[in-house]
This record gives structure tokens, C-alpha cells and sequence, in this order.
């Protein structure tokens, strides 16, 4: 069976109109859906295609008839219609053949089958949020990697560098952007005050828009790109061109490099670490070397358990301060697949903790879902394995059940902590405990982006694919370690998938044991 096929009866199991596949731009599985829907609005259109060409064939057919009689035995009407056989298909094409022509339902019947077939399929079609959403991602990735505008139009991925453009990564597939696609993200971030995209992004579609036709399917054209481009400069406290003075701007050849037409990003208003988590986004901070610092080590790792005597566990320790691990091949692919198989239908937008409340974020962009031991014979063998190496007890209560996440469009989670902070609601704290220990499983690669970035430790770790990241959020007093603030960064090119296993401070009294020193 075909995947393609495999897909579409999956898609019809578990119902893509269902509110599991809403927020589309939330997840890279739920845009990868999107492609088979495209497929069957294709299949609605070449109907609709085909009912027209025979509809207008049959037309011609008329015409050409039609227009055969007038240049052949109409030229001598009078002798002509002297025939009363004539006469009659004369008056019976007039009275009947054109009306039925004129008049025909059936443009309307092949239109309103079309429009039929899109309405069926809706509830799996990407919704305005989602645009804007796919918009937002493409503008989070030009700022956070520092991306040229100019670059991703033409489907490069590249920075600034000297004046020259580099390239920070080249897909194997790439696709450009057309002027109306620039239109509509310049439109979305325009429509949030947010002046600062929204004149790049005109700007870009005011150059491509120049010199091409309109097309139907476009939204936008040069004129609106102009007059929004003039008002969101005017917002950013520039020079107020007027249309006339901006096309000629635009028009210039070389572009004009004024310094006065610098743009500067706004400072941001709710992320103080912002130029240090973007910097660990971009490159691998200021994570040491084995051989630079002797403390850290890769070895084969048992920790006296006699089940992983025969196969012990990778491990690479990544930082001692806070104390991070990495575990290479910790789960195997056919583990991870099944993971994320068992995930899909159970997929909802991700949430954080709002008091005693959750509610989505714009820092958090991916949809997550919880799976449970006693449903999944593979999540039971994981827990097993985590158990085995960092000897916890990774059963509820004393541990959450297993969260498997996938990032959406330019997905990312903002700097933040695992554990309940001094600002978090105490009944969020004696609800769940407060999270000692983080154990986060890459269940997928991606071709570029996605670090998990660690603020205050200044490093970041690179996702690796089965491998596991372990660290402790609580110093052994009980207070929370400062840095353990980190983020996920986010993915340019890929589908990344992890598992969060988070282990709660109850039940770990002997595993983990408490001292009154904070620096242990």
C-alpha cells in the first residue's frame, strides 16, 4: 500500500477536521497533513477542469457549426430561406439551440461541484491563524538566526556577513517567495503594529510585484503593497515618502543605500536574555572542549546496574555546572517511530502554566500529547531504561507521564524552567511537587536549528537524533537551580519530534538526597 494511500485512511480514522489538527502552523505533522489535502482539492480541480473543456468543446462545436452555415449557404439569404427546411432549423436554432446555449446550468453545476469538494474538505484546511501563525515563523527565524529578507525570498537561509551574504544552510529542496506571498507576511506582522517586518517584507513584494502581471489567486497588488509600505514607514518615525517618491526609490538600480533607511529592531518588552538565547540559537556558545576542561568525559556508563552490564548507555557529560548528560542512542528508531506514531491522534497545541491555569503561548509554538505506560508497551520499556540509568523513579505520582512534542513552523520554546519557580502559584507547586529532574528524548532529527540553549551556562547542545538530554532542576537544598534556564530554539529546516520525562522531587528521597549545601 502506497503512503500516499496509508495517509488518507489514517487521516480518515482519526477525522482531520477534528480539533486535533487545528493550529496547523503548530506542528510540522500537522502541516505535512496539509500537503494530501492540497492533493484532493487537485483532484476536485481537475474534475472541474475537465466537466469545463468539454462544456466549452461542445460550445466551439456550435460556433464552428454555427459559423459554417453563415459563410457558406447563408450568403444568399433570400434563396436560402426560401427553403422552408432551412427556415425551420433557422428559427428552431434561434428559439431553442442558443437558449439552451445561453442559458445552460452547466458552468454553474462544474462551479458549484468544485466549490462542493472545498467545502468537504475545510475543516482540514489551514485557517487564518494559521497563516498568520506560518507568517510569524518565518519572521522568527529571520530574527532569531538573523536572517536576510532578501535571502529567504529567494529560498536562502543566509546572514550578513562583511557585506556579504553566507549561507548558513542550503536545503536539498528550496522554493522561492513570490510578491504576493511577501504581500501577506508583510500584512500579518502590519495587522500586529509590528512596523519593523512589515517594511521589509513590503518592500520585497513592492520589487516583485513590479514588472508581473496580477494574478487571480493574488491577494495583494503593487498598489496596496505601496500604501502599506508608506504608512508602516511613516509608524517607524522615517522619512514620510509618498507613492510617487517610493516608487521611484524602489526603482533605482543599485538599491539605494541610505543610512538614514537603517532599519533598528525594537528592544523586546518580555525576554530580558534575548541577544544571549539567540546568540545560542546561532552557535554553540561557550560550551568547553573535552580537552579544554579535563572534568568532562565520554564513557560507557552502568551505573551499577546489572541490566546495563552487557549493553551499557553512551554518555557524554556536557556541563558540570548545572550538571547536563547527554545519552547517545539512548532509544532506537523503531522506539522512537512508535513514540511518535502513538502521539499523533492525541496532539494538541502546547500550553505553560498560567498560575493554577494553562493556556497557549506566541513563546511556545508546537502541539504536544501524553502518553501513558499502561497504553504503550514501548513508553513502559523507555521509562524502564531512564529508571536504569539515573536510578529514579520515574512512576506516577512521583514522575509525569511521558509528553511527546512536535514543533510547528519555525517552532521554538522561549527561555524558561522546568521547575516551579518563586513566582509560580503554590497549589500549582502542592498539585504536582516541584520537577528535580528533566529527561528529554530527540526522537527525530532536523537539517538545521532546533539547539537547546542553556541562558546563564552559556551553551547549547545540537539535536541528536535517539539520543537523551538529562539535567537536574533542583539543587540538593531543594531551591531551584538558576541555570537551568533554557530554551528550544528555533528549527529552520526539519521535523523535530522529543519526549519529556519529568521527574518530581516526592519519592526520589533516597535516589536524590537532600544535603543543606546549595552548591551540591
Amino acid at each position: 500500500m502506497s503512503s500516499y494511500v496509508s495517509l488518507l485512511i489514517f487521516l480518515y480514522v482519526v477525522n482531520i477536521s477534528d480539533k486535533s489538527f487545528g493550529e496547523m502552523f503548530t506542528s510540522v505533522m500537522s502541516v505535512k497533513q496539509a500537503v494530501f489535502a492540497e492533493r484532493q482539492l487537485l483532484d476536485y480541480l481537475r474534475t472541474y477542469l475537465e466537466n469545463e473543456i468539454q462544456r466549452l468543446d461542445d460550445i466551439k462545436r456550435f460556433f464552428s457549426r454555427v459559423t459554417s452555415l453563415h459563410s457558406g449557404i447563408y450568403n444568399d439569404p433570400s434563396a436560402t430561406i426560401a427553403n422552408p427546411i432551412v427556415a425551420f432549423k433557422l428559427v428552431k436554432r434561434l428559439k431553442s439551440e442558443w437558449m439552451n446555449v445561453v442559458h445552460s446550468n452547466e458552468a454553474q453545476e462544474n462551479i458549484d461541484g468544485l466549490r462542493e469538494g472545498y467545502r468537504r474538505m475545510e475543516g482540514s484546511l489551514p485557517k487564518l491563524e494559521d497563516l498568520q501563525g506560518a507568517a510569524q515563523g518565518l519572521m522568527r527565524l529571520q530574527d532569531v538566526y538573523d536572517l536576510h529578507v532578501e535571502g529567504l525570498v529567494r529560498g536562502h537561509f543566509q546572514q550578513i556577513t562583511n557585506g556579504n551574504a553566507v549561507d548558513i544552510y542550503k536545503p536539498p529542496v528550496s522554493d522561492t517567495l513570490s510578491g504576493d506571498d511577501c504581500f501577506l507576511i508583510g500584512k500579518v506582522s502590519y495587522d500586529l503594529e509590528d512596523y519593523y517586518h512589515s517594511v521589509q517584507w513590503f518592500e520585497e513584494a513592492v520589487r516583485l510585484f513590479r514588472g508581473t502581471e496580477w494574478s487571480p489567486e493574488n491577494e495583494g497588488t503593487l498598489e496596496d503593497a505601496l500604501d502599506h509600505l508608506a504608512f508602516s514607514h511613516f509608524k517607524v518615525c522615517r522619512v514620510h515618502f509618498n507613492v510617487e517618491k517610493y516608487e521611484k526609490l524602489l526603482d533605482e538600480s543599485p538599491p539605494v543605500t541610505n543610512q538614514s533607511l537603517v532599519l533598528k529592531r525594537p528592544d523586546s518588552t518580555n525576554l530580558r536574555t534575548r541577544n544571549v538565547y539567540e546568540k545560542l540559537c546561532q552557535t554553540k556558545g561557550s560550551q568547553p572542549k573535552h580537552f579544554e576542561n579535563p572534568s568532562l568525559f565520554c564513557d560507557f556508563f552502568t551505573n551499577g546496574n546489572p541490566g546495563l552490564l552487557l549493553q551499557p548507555i553512551k554518555r557524554e557529560l556536557i556541563s558540570l555546572h548545572p550538571y547536563v548528560v547527554l545519552f547517545h542512542s539512548f532509544v532506537t528508531r523503531a522506539e522512537a517511530k512508535s513514540i511518535r506514531e502513538y502521539a499523533v491522534p492525541g496532539l494538541r497545541r502546547s500550553v505553560v502554566a498560567s498560575g493554577v491555569n494553562q493556556s497557549t503561548a506566541e513563546y511556545r509554538i508546537s502541539k504536544s500529547a501524553w502518553l501513558k505506560e499502561s497504553a504503550h508497551g514501548v513508553v513502559g520499556k523507555v521509562d524502564q531504561r531512564i529508571t536504569m540509568v539515573t536510578g529514579l523513579n520515574v512512576q506516577p505520582p512521583y514522575a509525569e507521564y511521558l509528553q511527546v512534542v512536535n514543533y510547528g513552523i519555525g517552532g521554538h520554546y522561549e527561555p524558561h524552567f522546568d521547575h516551579a519557580t518563586s513566582d509560580s502559584s503554590p497549589l500549582y507547586r502542592l498539585k504536582t511537587g516541584n520537577r528535580v529532574a528533566t529527561f528529554m528524548m530527540y526522537l527525530s532529527s532536523v537539517e538545521a536549528g532546533g539547539y537547546t540553549a542553556f541562558i546563564y551556562a552559556n551553551f547549547s547542545v545540537p539535536v541528536v537524533e535517539n539520543g537523551a538530554l538529562f539535567w537536574w532542576n533542583l539543587h540538593r537544598n531543594g531551591q531551584g537551580n538558576v541555570d537551568t534556564l533554557h530554551a528550544g530554539c528555533p528549527v529552520i529546516v526539519g521535523d523535530k519530534w522529543v519526549a519529556n520525562k519529568w521527574v518530581h522531587e516526592y519519592g526520589q528521597e533516597f535516589q536524590h538526597r537532600c544535603s543543606l549545601n546549595p552548591e551540591e
